[in-house]
C-alpha cells in the first residue's frame, strides 16, 4: 500500500515506530500531489519539493514534538501561516506572507506539522462553493465538472483525493460539514469555544464560526482535535478540552436516540434523493441498536434564519468596514460580500438584540429537546455538488433562493447555537455523487458525538470503501 493510502493516526504509529520515516512520508504525497492537484487546484501556494524534503529529512531523526510529527500538511487559506502565503481568497492580499501563525496554525505546526502549502478557499470563506480570483475554482474528485462545497473546499478535495493525511477547516455556516458531504470524508464543527479565536478584534459577539478538523476516519479527526482545542486566556467563553480518542474505543450506536428532523417540516428545500439516501442511513443505524424517531420542526424556520442572517450581516459588516470604505479595496470585494456588508449597515441595535433573543430562544429549547435525545440528524446539505461554473444554485426545484446561501439553510439549526456536529457519509445518489449527514449534539457533547460517529464508520466506513478514481 503507497503511503499516502494510510490514515494519518495510521501514519503517525508507523512513524512513532520507526517503520516509516517522515522524509518517506513526504515523498509519497509529493509524488502524489504532482500526479493528482493540477486537476483539481486542492492544494494551492504549494512550497518547493527540495525544501520541503530536506525538512522532512531533518524530522526523520528529531524527537518528535506532538502527534503531526513529520506530517504533510496544508492549512486552509483563510488561516495565516508564518511565512506562507496567506489569502484569504482575495485578490488584496495574493501576496501577502504573514510574519506570524494564527493561533490554529501555531498549535499544528507545534505539533510537528510540515507546512506544504495551504488549501483552496472562497473569497473570505463567503459561499459554499471553492473558487476565488487568486487561484480559480477547486474541483470535486468524484466529478472534475462539481464544485468540492466550501469553504474547506479545498481541504475535503485534498482529503478525498488523498492529497493529505487530515486536514483542518473552518465553519460559520457548513464550511467543515458541507464539502464533507461533498467529497466523501468527515467533518466536525466542535461545540463552539472548544476550539478558540486569536485575540483580535470582537472576541464577545462573534461566536458564530469556529474551525474544526476534518478527516477520512475518526480517530483522525479526534486526534487532530486534541491538537486544536484547549483554552485561550486571551479570549472569553473557553471551554475545556478533552480526551477525544480514548472515548472512541468500543463506541456503539445501542440504546442512542436520534431525532431526526429531516427537512424542518418542509421549510428546507432538497434535491431529490437526499432525504431518501439520509433514511437508508438511519435505517441501518438502527439496525446497529439506536432509537430513531422523526420529530416536528422544533422551531420555527423563518425565525432562525432571520437571526442568523442579522447576525452574521452584523458581524460581516463591521469586520469588513475598513476595506468597504476605500474604494479600490471595496472594488475587489466578491458581490456576495459586498451584499453582507449593505445588509449589515441597515441594521439597527434593535434588530440585533431582536435577533439575539430568538437565538436564545433557540438554544433554550434545544437544550430541553436533547433531555429527550442524544443526537438530532438533518441532511448535511440541501442539493447534490453542482456544476463548478455556478456561483451558487439560484433554485432548488420549483424553489427560488434569495440569497447566495439560502440554498444550504439546512446547517443553520447547529451553526446559529454553536452545537457540536459531525457530517458523516451516507453513501451515493443514483447520479454517482456523495452526501452526508449532520449528527448534532448537545454542547459539550464533542466526545459523545465523535463516538456515535466511530460507530458509524466501523459499520461503513464509506471513504475507504468507495475512495474517488483519480
Amino acid at each position: 500500500m503507497d503511503l499516502w493510502q494510510h490514515s494519518a493516526s495510521d501514519l503517525a504509529r508507523l512513524m512513532a515506530a520507526r517503520k516509516v520515516a517522515p522524509s518517506e512520508v513526504m515523498a509519497s504525497y509529493l509524488a502524489r500531489i504532482a500526479a493528482v492537484n493540477p486537476d483539481l487546484n486542492a492544494i494551492v501556494s504549494l512550497r518547493e519539493g527540495d525544501d520541503l524534503m530536506a525538512q522532512a529529512i531533518a524530522a526523520d531523526d528529531t524527537k518528535p514534538a506532538g502527534w503531526l510529527h513529520g506530517m504533510p500538511f496544508a492549512v486552509k487559506d483563510l488561516c495565516a501561516t508564518k511565512g506562507l502565503r496567506t489569502t484569504w481568497g482575495s485578490a488584496i492580499f495574493k501576496d501577502f506572507v504573514p510574519v506570524k501563525d494564527d493561533l490554529l496554525a501555531a498549535r499544528m505546526r507545534a505539533a510537528g506539522a510540515i507546512f506544504i502549502g495551504k488549501t483552496n478557499a472562497p473569497e473570505w470563506g463567503h459561499g459554499s462553493h471553492t473558487f476565488n480570483p487568486v487561484f480559480g475554482p477547486t474541483r470535486n474528485p468524484y466529478d472534475r465538472t462539481r464544485t468540492p462545497g466550501g469553504s474547506s473546499g479545498g481541504a475535503a478535495a485534498a482529503l478525498a483525493a488523498r492529497l493529505l493525511p487530515v486536514a483542518d477547516g473552518s465553519d460559520m455556516m457548513g464550511s467543515l460539514r458541507n464539502p464533507a458531504a461533498f467529497c466523501n470524508v468527515y467533518g466536525f464543527r466542535p461545540s463552539w469555544g472548544l476550539v478558540p479565536a486569536d485575540a483580535m478584534g470582537d472576541t464577545h459577539l462573534a461566536t458564530l464560526s469556529t474551525e474544526g478538523p476534518m478527516g477520512r476516519t475518526i480517530e483522525d479527526i479526534a486526534r487532530l482535535l486534541q491538537v486544536q482545542a484547549g483554552p485561550n486566556p486571551e479570549v472569553p467563553f473557553d471551554r475545556p478540552a478533552g480526551d477525544y480518542v480514548t472515548g472512541l474505543q468500543g463506541a456503539s450506536l445501542k440504546g442512542k436516540r436520534i431525532a431526526w428532523a429531516a427537512d424542518w417540516g418542509g421549510a428546507y428545500a432538497m434535491e431529490p434523493g437526499i432525504l431518501d439516501l439520509c433514511q437508508a442511513a438511519l435505517r441501518q443505524m438502527e439496525e446497529m441498536g439506536a432509537v430513531v424517531e422523526p420529530i416536528a420542526p422544533p422551531f420555527p424556520a423563518e425565525q432562525l434564519w432571520h437571526a442568523w442572517v442579522t447576525l452574521r450581516a452584523m458581524l460581516n459588516a463591521n469586520s469588513f468596514r475598513d476595506r468597504s470604505v476605500d474604494p479600490a479595496k471595496r472594488a475587489q470585494l466578491k458581490p456576495e460580500t459586498i451584499w453582507e456588508i449593505e445588509q449589515g449597515q441597515t441594521l439597527s441595535a434593535q434588530a440585533i438584540y431582536e435577533a439575539s433573543v430568538i437565538r436564545s430562544s433557540y438554544y433554550a429549547h434545544m437544550a430541553r429537546l436533547f433531555r429527550i435525545y442524544d443526537a438530532v440528524a438533518l441532511p448535511t446539505a440541501q442539493v447534490w455538488p453542482f456544476p463548478v461554473e455556478w456561483r451558487w444554485p439560484q433554485s432548488i426545484g420549483d424553489r427560488k433562493m434569495d440569497t447566495y446561501h439560502r440554498w444550504m439553510e439546512v446547517v443553520i439549526p447547529i451553526s446559529l447555537i454553536g452545537l457540536p456536529a459531525l457530517s458523516l457519509p451516507v453513501g451515493f445518489g443514483a447520479n454517482g455523487l456523495p452526501m452526508g449527514m449532520q449528527l448534532a449534539g448537545p454542547v459539550g457533547a464533542d466526545s459523545a458525538v465523535l463516538a456515535m460517529g466511530q460507530a458509524w464508520h466501523d459499520a461503513t466506513d464509506w471513504p475507504g470503501q468507495r475512495p474517488p478514481i483519480v
